[in-house]
């Protein structure tokens, strides 16, 4: 599944999101490892799913999902398995949000992902990551 490299001695692998090889951080790792399971397990179509989008604040949410429409419909923040998903997480995600006000939100670290349905400014966290399939229709 993930295609790995060195250069200069240092690890890189194949982001299929951007095309291109990237540093590979724990972090990447998660999201990468992550992503295509959003694909191949869940039936979330590839090209609905975006990586570093850009925010008005000049941060960059780790990845947004789009509905048929192009409209975002899920956000996503990855953190390295080393780092708890806490309070301070779930806030940094709420903030990203204000942009994008989607209904979903996901955080994972690799170890553990918590999933969250934003409806009327209330949060109401999931078992389980929705299935394409549920998000689309």
């Amino acid at each position: 599944m993930a295609e790995i490299k060195q250069i200069d001695g240092k690890d890189y692998i194949l982001c299929t999101w951007r095309h291109k090889y990237v540093r590979l951080t724990p972090e990447e790792w998660v999201r990468q490892q992550f992503l295509h399971r959003l694909v191949e397990q869940y039936g979330y179509p590839e090209s609905l799913i975006a990586v570093e989008v850009q925010l008005a604040t000049g941060r960059r949410a780790d990845a947004v999902v789009y509905n048929n429409n192009l409209q975002p419909l899920v956000l996503i923040e990855f953190k390295a398995a080393t780092v708890p998903l806490t309070q301070q997480v779930l806030d940094q995600i709420a903030v990203y949000n204000r942009q994008f006000a989607v209904p979903y939100l996901i955080l994972c670290n690799g170890a553990q992902t918590v999933t969250a349905k934003v409806m009327n400014q209330q949060i109401t966290f999931l078992e389980d990551i929705p299935a394409w399939t549920q998000l689309s229709n």
